[in-house]
């Protein structure tokens, strides 16, 4: 399964539909039915002449018991910095009141990087 994800990770939206579809032994009219949509609708998808839904990509994902991330992103694009993480299981413990103002300070920290990315990108 290891080697299966490595490969999907390098694809796109289309050809992990498909991937995934086939891995799992499902014809095309298997998904569309499984899903609630026509068979050519799942062609477009896989096709890449059309993008599903979030809601179709949400019954894909039950339907082939993946994540929509899997479906979605990248292998490498959804990796966060291993001190952040530790930083944010930290905050997890803390009590709701306190979570509330590291969330705050975020915030603020975050708008500020935007607007003065935003502003150097307008010079």
């Amino acid at each position: 399964m290891a080697t299966s994800i490595t490969w999907l990770a390098r694809m796109t939206i289309a050809a992990r539909i498909s991937g995934i579809r086939k891995t799992k032994g499902l014809t095309q009219q298997a998904l569309a039915n499984a899903i609630g949509l026509h068979v050519t609708q799942i062609k477009r998808y896989e096709a890449g002449q059309s993008q599903p839904s979030l809601e179709a990509l949400k019954k894909i994902a039950q339907t082939f018991c993946v994540t929509t991330d899997s479906l979605v992103f990248e292998e490498d694009e959804l990796k966060f910095d291993n001190d952040l993480t530790l930083q944010f299981q930290a905050i997890s413990s803390m009590p709701k009141p306190q979570q509330d103002v590291v969330k705050q300070l975020l915030e603020g920290m975050i708008i500020k990087y935007e607007a003065e990315r935003w502003s150097s990108n307008t010079k």
